[in-house]
């Protein structure tokens, strides 16, 4: 059975559109059906489009180049974020909710075992790692499914996230200097994500009543839960990339990341 909504704001939008009433535990500052009857929150979700199709073509030039497949998995597990963030916002259903939010924990756990292994002989398998990252990802599961409170997801995905940022930062520092740049653009585009996440969250009330004065399309720029889904989407990307660079340059593929437009 799905919990209450929880609502941190004072929505004025109608209760309900083509989805019905909101179930999920969050019910984040854009309106709610406010573009369309068929979205819940439209900017909130057409913005997950960064974080579903980059990943796919990363996905597939990885397959392609012959790397080795948990590239491909991070990639996919970016993407799944993306479809589930999309069906969360669309719908604002609590089993959409959980679509979006425990794919956050597992693409980690991916993130964190790629990066954790980049100086392993090719296509080694670290069978202890992966089952440490297996248990971490099923009592985080457990443990949500069972006590459906939004900050316990929040920092068991910031513990994740830590992890990753230390061993960057040791990578970036004392083993490849040289793809510093690369790694501060990373975390420099996904803190931005995450102060405007913020932003929305405790400024709320201010930006819909800016809104209510803003023409339509300027008010659309105020929706800074949107744009935390494409600077994570795209810092978690870079993410990949450096992780994918770092354990090529080990093995000696002399890689080099550029920068396409796909659309």
């Amino acid at each position: 059975m799905a919990p209450s909504v929880s609502h941190a704001h004072s929505d004025p939008s109608p209760p309900g559109g083509f989805w019905g009433p909101p179930t999920s535990t969050l019910d984040w500052c854009e309106e709610n059906y406010f573009v369309s009857v068929f979205v819940a929150e439209f900017w909130n979700t057409v913005s997950n489009l960064l974080m579903i199709l980059p990943p796919i073509y990363g996905a597939i030039r990885t397959s392609r180049d012959g790397l080795e497949t948990r590239y491909v998995f991070a990639f996919l597990g970016l993407a799944a974020v993306g479809v589930g963030s999309w069906s969360f916002h669309m719908t604002l259903q609590y089993e959409m909710q959980l679509l979006d939010e425990l794919p956050m924990i597992y693409s980690c756990c991916i993130f964190v075992y790629c990066l954790l292994e980049c100086f392993k002989r090719e296509n080694s398998i670290n069978y202890i790692m992966i089952t440490i990252l297996l248990g971490f990802s099923v009592a985080v599961t457990v443990v949500y499914l069972l006590w459906t409170e939004p900050v316990f997801h929040q920092v068991m995905y910031g513990v994740l996230v830590f992890c990753l940022v230390l061993r960057s930062m040791y990578v970036v520092t004392w083993v490849y200097p040289w793809l510093r740049p690369l790694c501060y653009t990373s975390l420099g585009v996904f803190l931005l994500g995450f102060i405007l996440w913020n932003v929305d969250n405790l400024l709320c009330d201010t930006l819909r009543a800016a809104r209510l004065r803003l023409p339509p399309v300027i008010g659309a720029v105020t929706q800074f839960h949107a744009w935390w889904h494409i600077f994570t989407g795209f810092g978690s990307h870079l993410h990949i990339l450096l992780s994918l660079q770092t354990r090529a340059t080990y093995l000696k593929r002399r890689p080099r990341v550029k920068v396409r437009m796909i659309l």
